[in-house]
């Protein structure tokens, strides 16, 4: 019992005299990062992620119109519906025909193709280069018409302040009125008789359905016209050229390849070119 009396006192004295010293640690050895302990160290700061914009959890920004990270908009169809787009790529797939109906290079193509068999080449000048310069002198035709048509439809239909339907409205109005200035009165009559519609007060209140059947059909019987006009004085040389060599019997040689260079010579002495389109484009004026 005294033996472990005595070990029990011998613990007790070594546990105080250790806690003493720990108590009594130098200061500067308590700042080393080599000495202090692990409790002593600050906690490690972990930084917390921010949250996301496009999170379930965040609250909608207000929209300054500029184009977020990951969004993608397409600039000047509007409010960028997915209708909106499909009616705007409907319409570039109808471009060619409306062209075709609705503007004057149907005439123009015709009245071309007619001056090219007067003057006996078959493809000279090609089917491209007619198609290309019909195509630039209905621009140069249309470009009032598409004026008026971007001042009114477009721009306020990019500005989203019109819906699409009332931006194509705005947009058929101009074409209307340039083509009931070059249609007949009869070619009307006879479509609106086929339509079963009552004859209006003015030719302005008739429909599209009814102008623009009338209107190809006045632009092919006009460019027949020019067509039939331009064939007259090529045909009369070419009359001349066969009775001359029939007459002194110049069988074996057909009268198209003496008669062909005189008519590109006389083409070209009279600057046909410049007549046949400054007759073209006056008609329009």
């Amino acid at each position: 019992m005294i033996h472990a009396r005595k070990a029990i006192l011998v613990i007790c004295a070594a546990l105080a005299l250790g806690t003493r010293a720990q108590a009594h640690v130098d200061p500067e050895l308590a700042t080393d990062p080599a000495v202090a302990t692990p409790a002593a160290t600050a906690p490690e700061q972990v930084p917390v992620p921010a949250l996301s914009k496009t999170s379930p959890g965040a609250v909608p920004a207000a929209d300054d119109g500029r184009p977020r990270a990951g969004e993608i908009r397409i600039v000047g169809v509007g409010n960028n519906s997915a209708f909106n787009i499909a009616l705007l790529l409907t319409f570039l797939t109808l471009i060619p025909s409306i062209l075709l109906c609705v503007t004057p290079f149907a005439r123009l193509l015709v009245v071309f193709h007619f001056l090219r068999q007067a003057l006996g080449l078959q493809t000279t000048p090609s089917n491209q280069t007619l198609i290309g310069l019909a195509l630039i002198l209905t621009f140069f035709l249309m470009q009032p018409v598409g004026t008026l048509i971007v001042h009114s439809a477009v721009e306020p239909y990019q500005q989203g302040r019109i819906s699409a339907m009332l931006a194509l409205t705005r947009a058929s109005q101009p074409v209307h009125d340039f083509m009931l200035r070059y249609v007949r009165e009869k070619d009307l009559a006879l479509f609106v008789e086929l339509a079963k519609e009552p004859r209006p007060r003015d030719v302005k209140d008739l429909s599209m359905r009814v102008v623009v059947p009338a209107y190809i059909i006045s632009e092919l019987r006009a460019g027949f016209q020019i067509g039939a006009v331009l064939f007259l004085p090529f045909l009369i040389v070419d009359m001349v050229v066969a009775s001359i060599t029939t007459s002194i019997g110049m069988f074996q040689l057909p009268p198209v390849v003496i008669s062909t260079p005189i008519k590109l010579l006389l083409f070209v002495m009279v600057d046909g070119w410049n007549l046949v389109i400054g007759s073209l484009m006056k008609g329009f004026a």
